[in-house]
């Protein structure tokens, strides 16, 4: 592994807990014989492990050269050197990112940078990744109850931050797999205009190189229906190097847990084995768009709009 000043604090956590998991159990060590060793608590070992804590660069090499006999000083300087990255996560976050964005999106962020494939599945909405400003504010609206308006000023600039930044950066994209349920056509959010122009840019987006958008028909979808939004990220070819972010309504989370994350990625497949291929999609995309800009022609967007 190679270490570039600007990796990810995130990204590096894992990447050190991963190899200090793998190097205790190489020893034959547990959880409790190394926190004995150590004098530290069971629970601390357990905490590093699973990256909700980190532990000094002096600490790991005592750790990786005195109880789990490492040898290889190349890898060991490089391990210590992913974990000062690990620690730079509050200098690296913006502080208004810290202060109105759930840890889940903030490490989703991270892993979104350094994914080679993002496999997303969404049963009613666009996702956040590309969406259209007017389209993400209407969404963002609609969760006045729980964002002010700073909070929510921050999360629609990080949100389309995230298309250029991900989608549609010059080098090193990731191949980004949508996946629909036709249901989210059906749906009209902030008015017609703002939803058909929303169908219409996703339309086009499928047509980029690393874009691929599938709709899984309304008679397919019966069972990943109750999976609710997920995202697998693959962050090297090895499938294991995968996380899982999980989002509802007002609540998130990002999953590291390896037969959680191989399960969703495997409904995932499934699913896109049985949606309509990239260009029926294309076509069921801009006929929901003309359907809708005919009822606004035909003045039934204003019939809509005073019946709500």
């Amino acid at each position: 592994m190679s270490v570039a000043r600007d990796d990810l604090p995130a990204v590096s956590r894992r990447r050190v807990r991963l190899a200090l998991r793998a190097a205790r159990e190489r020893t034959g060590l547990s959880q409790s014989e190394v926190a004995k060793k150590l004098g530290w608590s069971l629970s601390t070992v357990q905490r590093i492990e699973l990256g909700e804590v980190t532990i000094s660069p002096t600490d790991r090499r005592v750790v990786l050269v005195d109880i789990y006999q490492l040898t290889d000083q190349a890898w060991i300087a490089e391990l210590v050197e992913q974990a000062r990255v690990a620690r730079r996560e509050r200098y690296w976050t913006a502080a208004e990112h810290r202060d109105h964005l759930p840890t889940g999106l903030l490490q989703l962020m991270q892993f979104e940078m350094a994914a080679t494939t993002i496999r997303a599945y969404e049963p009613t909405l666009i996702p956040g990744l590309l969406q259209t400003p007017a389209f993400a504010e209407a969404m963002l609206a609609s969760h006045e109850l729980n964002l002010g308006g700073e909070r929510r000023r921050v999360r629609r600039e990080v949100r389309l931050a995230r298309r250029s930044r991900v989608i549609e950066r010059d080098e090193g994209a990731p191949d980004s797999r949508l996946l629909l349920d036709e249901s989210a056509l059906l749906r009209t959010v902030g008015d017609m205009t703002i939803s058909a122009d929303q169908f219409e840019d996703l339309a086009g987006a499928s047509r980029r190189r690393n874009v691929r958008v599938r709709v899984v028909p309304m008679d397919e979808g019966g069972l990943i229906g109750t999976f609710g939004a997920f995202t697998v990220l693959d962050l090297a070819d090895d499938p294991e190097d995968a996380v899982l972010y999980r989002e509802s309504y007002i609540r998130d989370e990002l999953v590291e847990d390896l037969p959680e994350v191989q399960y969703h990625r495997d409904v995932f497949e499934r699913y896109w084995r049985l949606s309509l291929p990239e260009e029926a999609t294309r076509v069921l995309l801009l006929e929901r768009v003309y359907t809708l800009r005919a009822r606004i022609a035909r003045g039934l967007d204003q019939v809509q709009d005073n019946r709500s």
